[in-house]
């Protein structure tokens, strides 16, 4: 079995399959960046608020989006193929954010119906649209009609999870009909909104899915090792693989889930690698959001950075230099505090 290969989604052809998730907080465009770099086939936005998008003031129809959530999507200069993930709770809200997608020219706008956060959930979306599949339908229309009138008929995808929570787990249904409405893939995260990030994904949801849809399915969840990654294929036959937590800090998930998918094996980069990796990270961010800025939103990125992970050690001194990363102000602070806890 051909474990790494490209995924087709509607006209859209990606050389590879693994792809990075929205993960609020995290996946902004220089972190997208250095997915990319170490390999990911596809990346894709925090998710944006349809509401946010439509409500901001613009001045020019041709400019991309403006204000905070506007910066959250624009494309990294490596972004080959990335998509945008939006989440709103009304067709026509959903609709109109859409339409204000054109200046950004992405490959993807993605829907977000799994978010188990409360305030989004309040707000009929996210999870929320787990309650109402005719709504989720709708939504899926709209933005389907949005990109075919605005966005060159750019792919249409959907990111669920496996239901509201153990008495309905309805993502046969709700996979179906997201398909039935244009979705061109959808990706699974095998949670229900109760469980929030707790518990164990199941991933024979995400084999029933796959062996349901037409449209590829990719799987998320759980996915924190190559070897995950390898097992989910293997085990689900889905298209792809999300990374979302398992990416955090971890850039290089995608470059040795690759070496282990080809090759047979991997070698994970040594601490000093992973260091040099947050400071770029850290670089990039302040150009987009100024060093102040950037340097009080990299304090958890770089405490993600120092910690280990499944079959790879922490930073030396992890603990020590957290404690002094959660209080630098400066790129000069965050550079000293490494210079001075990693050199021999």
């Amino acid at each position: 079995m051909d474990l790494y290969h490209p995924v087709h989604i509607g006209p859209l052809s990606i050389p590879g399959n693994l792809f990075l998730a929205p993960v609020a907080g995290y996946s902004d465009r220089a972190f997208r960046s250095l997915c990319v770099e170490a390999g990911a086939n596809l990346t894709c936005t925090e998710l944006a608020s349809a509401e946010a998008l439509v409500r901001t003031p613009r001045g020019d129809p041709a400019a991309p989006p403006g204000g905070k959530t506007g910066a959250l999507l624009c494309r990294a200069g490596n972004e080959e193929r990335y998509a945008v993930q939006l989440f709103g709770g009304e067709p026509d809200l959903m609709y109109r954010a859409a339409l204000l997608l054109a200046p950004l020219h992405p490959d993807i706008v993605d829907i977000n119906c799994g978010c188990p956060v409360p305030k989004v959930v309040k707000a009929g979306a996210g999870a929320a649209l787990m309650l109402d599949p005719p709504a989720l339908g709708r939504i899926v229309t709209a933005v389907v009609r949005a990109s075919a009138e605005r966005l060159n008929g750019v792919p249409v995808t959907v990111k669920i999870r496996s239901g509201w929570d153990a008495g309905t787990r309805n993502y046969r249904d709700i996979g179906r009909i997201a398909e039935e409405n244009g979705a061109a893939m959808v990706t699974l995260h095998p949670r229900t909104r109760a469980q929030g990030y707790g518990g164990k994904s199941d991933w024979s949801c995400i084999a029933d899915l796959v062996s349901l849809l037409e449209v590829p399915v990719a799987g998320s969840g759980d996915l924190f090792a190559p070897e995950d990654a390898e097992r989910m294929l293997r085990e689900t036959g889905c298209a792809a693989v999300m990374f979302a937590r398992g990416a955090m800090g971890n850039p290089f998930i995608f470059s040795v889930s690759r070496a282990l998918l080809l090759q047979g094996s991997y070698a994970w980069p040594a601490a000093e690698e992973r260091i040099r990796a947050g400071l770029r990270h850290l670089v990039l961010l302040a150009e987009d959001l100024g060093e102040k800025t950037a340097c009080r939103e990299m304090r958890k990125q770089f405490c993600a950075y120092t910690r280990g992970g499944p079959g790879y050690p922490g930073v030396p001194g992890g603990a020590r230099l957290r404690d002094r990363l959660v209080h630098a102000e400066t790129i000069a602070e965050y550079r000293a505090i490494f210079a001075v806890d990693t050199d021999p």
